[in-house]
């Protein structure tokens, strides 16, 4: 997608119309009501996001019809959806992989997750594979750093990871099966790797 001064140019992916589902509009509409009189366009960050969860991304076309649902300037939704990384401005794969690359999870060797990915995908950064299944792509912290290394796919953290776990991930969300979130190294949350080391005493 890219942008122009006014509306959006429209590469032949982007669809002529949107409209919310029954459901999804009516959850847009109660979430404007949460707003004050004459503060509605305060609502339009949740209005882009349940449009990306019923499209699986934000077209051209869902803007509009957030900006006029909202009575704000078209142009202003523009800006929101571009300016923040969490909303696809690009169809994506059934499986959005995100893989932090940030420092701590650059220390616990991030490189060698984005390494398993692209090798077992035999994609890049910003690419999805041919059968629609995987979008891979790079990002900043995700606030997982007592986790590292770790990824984010689709609404779920996966955590503790290896280049190993990580491709039997992949392998396992290719064949339809649902994998725990989470740490993937046997701890149950953030405690150190050899167990709790405090207040094991009792209260």
């Amino acid at each position: 997608m890219s942008l122009a001064r006014g509306r959006p140019s429209a590469p032949e992916h982007q669809p002529a119309s949107f409209a919310f589902t029954e459901e999804n509009l009516a959850e847009a509409k109660a979430t404007i009501a949460k707003y004050p009189a004459g503060r509605q366009q305060s609502a339009v960050m949740p209005l882009l996001y349940i449009v990306q969860r019923q499209m699986g991304w934000v077209p051209v076309a869902a803007m509009d019809v957030v900006a006029d649902m909202l009575e704000m300037p078209r142009v202003g939704v523009y800006e929101v959806a571009t300016f923040y990384t969490m909303y696809n401005l690009e169809p994506v794969g059934e499986y959005l992989i995100q893989v932090c690359t940030t420092t701590p999870c650059m220390l616990r060797d991030s490189d060698g997750i984005a390494d398993a990915c692209i090798n077992h995908l035999g994609i890049g950064w910003e690419e999805t594979t041919p059968d629609g299944k995987f979008t891979l792509k790079e990002v900043e912290c995700l606030g997982a750093c007592a986790n590292a290394p770790m990824v984010q796919i689709n609404d779920d953290f996966y955590e503790d990871l290896t280049p190993q776990t990580m491709v039997g991930l992949l392998e396992a969300l290719a064949r339809g099966e649902t994998v725990k979130p989470g740490p993937q190294n046997g701890r149950h949350s953030s405690e150190p790797e050899g167990g709790p080391t405090t207040l094991k005493g009792g209260a």
